[in-house]
């Protein structure tokens, strides 16, 4: 017995799916992929970050945009939701769908154990492609270490990792600098629920 192919979508039904839908999916290569729900220590650390780098963007020419707001990688094909965006000046968005943003300048990725590996690898991999991309965070939720790529002007990506809850994030592309300690308050690391 052969199993049948799964049928691939188009972007136009997979946009026209999500429209409706009462979760989001991502969607590449013709197939969606259910997003799963975060954990609270996910939504507060999140949350905390939304906050903290919305506040300080005030008056500038960025702003955040929550995990709600989907990106395209044009060259990929991937339709996917951060956890936290910042684009600096107009946004940009796909001709085919006014709701997706093109023109991302730094992406944020709150890890979790269902995508850590993920976030990591394969949708890293995709964020690079994307032209207006300067920065991508991770924000781990077991621990307080935030980790982040900076784009060089050859096109490596350059690690500096912010470690304890003494250190702060900063950003290179936009005047951020958080406290570890304010991305975290709230958050429970997991050695600290054991004990």
């Amino acid at each position: 017995m052969t199993a049948l192919p799964k049928s691939r979508l188009t972007v136009a039904e997979y946009l026209a799916i999500e429209r409706k839908a009462e979760f989001k999916s991502e969607f590449f290569d013709g197939q969606m992929y259910a997003m799963a729900g975060a954990n609270r220590h996910h939504n507060i650390a999140n949350e905390n970050l939304s906050t903290e780098i919305g506040g300080l963007l005030k008056g500038t020419q960025c702003r955040t945009l929550s995990r709600d707001q989907r990106v395209r990688i044009g060259s990929t094909g991937l339709y996917c939701y951060p956890d936290l965006i910042i684009v600096c000046g107009p946004p940009e968005y796909a001709s085919e769908d006014s709701d997706t943003l093109v023109n991302p300048r730094v992406l944020v990725e709150v890890l979790s154990d269902s995508t850590e590996l993920y976030d990591r690898t394969t949708k890293f991999r995709h964020y690079q492609k994307l032209p207006s991309l300067m920065e991508y965070v991770m924000v781990s939720q077991r621990e307080p270490v935030c980790e982040r790529f900076t784009r060089s002007a050859d096109g490596s990506w350059a690690l500096v990792a912010f470690v304890g809850m003494d250190s702060k994030l900063e950003l290179t592309s936009v005047p951020v600098k958080v406290p570890l300690a304010d991305i975290y308050a709230g958050v429970t690391f997991p050695e600290a629920e054991t004990n």
